[in-house]
């Protein structure tokens, strides 16, 4: 009898973490961030800094522009080739991010946008990279 409750322990175990990876992948493809609350609450330490702003644009140039586009405006050469569309950063959807929202999807990537941790080690340079796309009016 012990051996029928960890077999049915162990399959309901394995179906519940067969469902949760399925949910965190159609999650990333869908194109919903699942950001974690204290990010969406996690204040930009360099918030105004136009120094930062400054070294964020060279980052873009560098790791962004070839998908977003030079204006952010999600059309860069390499957006045509990815079968999904790459955040245009001028919209009303991007500008109401909160800072940590933004630093953690350029930190921790999603589906076919990669995380930028190890491109980008530094915290204070992926804050950078929040700074600049602020700039961005798609103008």
């Amino acid at each position: 009898m012990k051996s029928i409750h960890l077999r049915f322990l162990a399959a309901a175990l394995g179906l519940f973490l067969i469902c949760s990876f399925a949910r965190s992948v159609h999650a990333q493809t869908a194109g919903t961030w699942n950001i974690p609350v204290k990010f969406k609450t996690t204040k930009n330490p360099m918030a105004g800094s136009k120094e930062s702003a400054t070294e964020g644009k060279e980052l873009y140039a560098k790791h962004c522009k070839s998908c977003h586009g030079t204006k952010g405006l999600g059309d860069g050469p390499k957006a045509a080739s990815l079968d999904v569309s790459c955040s245009d950063f001028s919209t009303a959807k991007f500008k109401a991010l909160k800072d940590g929202e933004i630093f953690y999807q350029i930190s921790e990537g999603m589906g076919k946008m990669p995380s930028f941790k190890k491109n980008i080690p530094e915290d204070n340079s992926r804050w950078a990279l929040v700074n600049y796309l602020r700039t961005l009016t798609g103008k």
